[in-house]
């Protein structure tokens, strides 16, 4: 048994594979500053009860008897508990190269893409699980069963030789990792260029046995190319796919010649369905077995998830980041709800990122809504750390206002609370956009409870007159 140390251990990427080495047996220790200012205080319980030990991440518990110190990109050379393990001579590892030793040790499904990979992974992993095969799980968000469940959700051991990861390409890390199987389900602008991402994708193809290229996602396919003799096809002509109906929270589709009822709305999830049903076949499951473990499957954490509904109006939580998330759950709310307005809050989630997409931004919301739509973004997030802060929620809000759409920004994120309360009427559809920030769960629970009180209010009052 050994003992790891994760610094920033609350992490998507770092949580899960401290739940992994746990699992095993290892002791695990860590931190995260996350912790130290008291946010993600409900994760930092379940690791207290995995009897994972949490620390103040102040270097004083970079200790000579921990054999493994665990790093992510996110920790700066500057960090404290980093330079104290150096000085220890501890020897230190790169989440990315603990991951890769899972991936090494499995039959290992690699999921990469720009967008979806979350879910993508967690419906393979849904699949596999529900029909008793046993797989390990290592994503990037949670899966609302798991939670269920008492877990953190993002990770989860059995003695299975299968693993499913989410491999992430945010940091170039993806292509380190030689899977048996890897997706490459998009490429589309986020973190880095196209032409950085392109090049990235196609190292991680090479670098892998089997490969499943999106067929409908050009860049993905100009892949095809260069990977033939590896590579399979999967999309909508390889599967056949025939659209039944597509409801807000809920999609009815025909693919391999089999009828798939899917918990999910939205056109870009039944993309995801048709990648794991194809991965799912390739495994020897029956069909028919599969269209039931899709049918039973809860979503993810933040993946438009459905806070609550009251006198028609619908509070939705949703983790969309970048141009092209946003604008996919903006197009199926629309298509599937043409008649109610939408409210969408979207704060970014860092400075560099927004100044990467900020004209990609201007346009999606100029364009796609509509007369009636409102707009409102609070700052744009910060995590910490040296940022360069030359650009502001302010600037995309000034830009949409010149389209004549309604916009607002607001300083103070709780003041939105109020005004969303005041402005809303039946049958509105209020969106939470947004990532990295803890808080953003809570503050759609909080939208939704203001509302519910302003209706409460209004029936008790009626009751009374």
């Amino acid at each position: 048994m050994a003992k790891y140390y994760f610094c920033g251990i609350a992490g998507n990427g770092m949580s899960a594979l401290a739940q992994i080495v746990k699992s095993e047996g290892h002791e695990v220790e860590g931190s995260d500053r996350s912790f130290d200012i008291g946010e993600n205080l409900d994760i930092k319980e379940k690791f207290s009860k995995m009897s994972i030990k949490i620390h103040p991440q102040n270097g004083n518990y970079i200790t000579k008897d921990i054999d493994y110190f665990i790093y992510s990109t996110a920790i700066e050379n500057e960090n404290t508990e980093y330079k104290k393990a150096k000085e220890e001579k501890i020897k230190m590892i790169h989440r990315s190269e603990l991951l890769n030793h899972y991936v090494n040790r499995y039959k290992t499904i690699a999921v990469g893409g720009t967008s979806g990979k979350t879910t993508l992974t967690a419906l393979i992993w849904h699949i596999f699980n529900t029909l008793s095969l046993k797989p390990l799980l290592i994503n990037g968000g949670y899966l609302l069963s798991l939670m269920e469940k008492g877990l953190i959700g993002n990770a989860y051991y059995d003695n299975g030789d299968i693993l499913v990861i989410e491999a992430d390409e945010s940091d170039a890390t993806i292509e380190k990792y030689h899977p048996q199987k890897a997706i490459i389900h998009n490429i589309t602008k986020d973190h880095k260029t196209i032409e950085e991402l392109e090049k990235i994708f196609l190292r991680f193809a090479l670098n892998s046995e089997t490969v499943y290229i999106n067929e409908d996602e050009p860049l993905v396919y100009s892949l095809y190319q260069k990977i033939q003799k590896k590579a399979k096809l999967y999309g909508k002509n390889s599967a056949n796919l025939k659209i039944l109906k597509i409801h807000l929270s809920n999609s009815k589709f025909n693919a391999y010649g089999q009828e798939f009822n899917l918990p999910l709305g939205g056109l870009h999830n039944i993309y995801n369905a048709i990648a794991a049903i194809r991965i799912s076949l390739d495994e020897g499951i029956n069909i028919k077995d599969i269209a039931y473990a899709v049918s039973t499957f809860k979503g993810t954490f933040r993946r438009f998830n459905i806070i609550g509904e009251i006198n028609g109006i619908k509070v939705i939580d949703d983790y969309a980041h970048n141009p092209h998330k946003i604008l996919a759950t903006l197009t199926h709310c629309i298509e599937t709800s043409p008649n109610n307005r939408l409210i969408v809050i979207y704060q970014p989630h860092g400075f560099a990122p927004t100044r990467m997409f900020k004209n990609d931004l201007i346009e999606i919301f100029s364009k796609k809504l509509r007369i009636n739509d409102i707009l409102i973004m609070p700052e744009i997030y910060y995590a910490g750390g040296s940022v360069n802060k030359d650009i502001s929620s302010l600037d995309i809000i000034k830009e949409v206002k010149k389209e004549k759409k309604h916009a607002y920004y607001f300083d103070n994120r709780n003041e939105i609370i109020n005004f969303i309360s005041n402005i809303s009427h039946e049958e509105d559809i209020i969106i939470v956009f947004g990532a990295r920030d803890p808080t953003l769960h809570r503050f759609a629970i909080d939208i939704y409870k203001n509302i519910q009180e302003k209706y409460d209010k209004i029936y008790k009052y009626g009751k009374e007159k």
